[in-house]
């Protein structure tokens, strides 16, 4: 939902890249100290692969910053535009190649 944008720093727990979609489960601390399970959606397994991003190139604890868009439904779940890890290398998780 482009009238929803997001902006937030979290800890990877989980990652899957399974069709059609992959995605990666963050774990973001909000500001009263609670913590919200987000689902960031990305490109397909074979995409992301050509590009070089495997399980192994996301790792479990890394924090990621994520600017993207929420889901129209108002949940946990979307779609990230910029991905960074914490040292600020970009990661690269849609579905076709950024502008170089």
């Amino acid at each position: 939902d482009a009238t929803r944008p997001l902006e937030f720093t979290g800890k990877v727990t989980k990652v899957e890249l399974i069709n059609p979609h992959s995605w990666i489960h963050l774990d973001v601390e909000n500001e009263d100290g609670t913590i919200t399970s987000w689902m960031v959606e990305g490109g397909s397994p074979n995409a992301l692969l050509r590009r070089g991003i495997d399980r192994n190139s996301i790792p479990i604890g890394s924090e990621l910053y994520m600017d993207g868009y929420g889901s129209r439904d108002g949940g946990s779940k979307a779609v990230g535009v910029d991905l960074r890890f914490a040292d600020g290398r970009p990661l690269f998780f849609g579905g076709s190649q950024p502008d170089q």
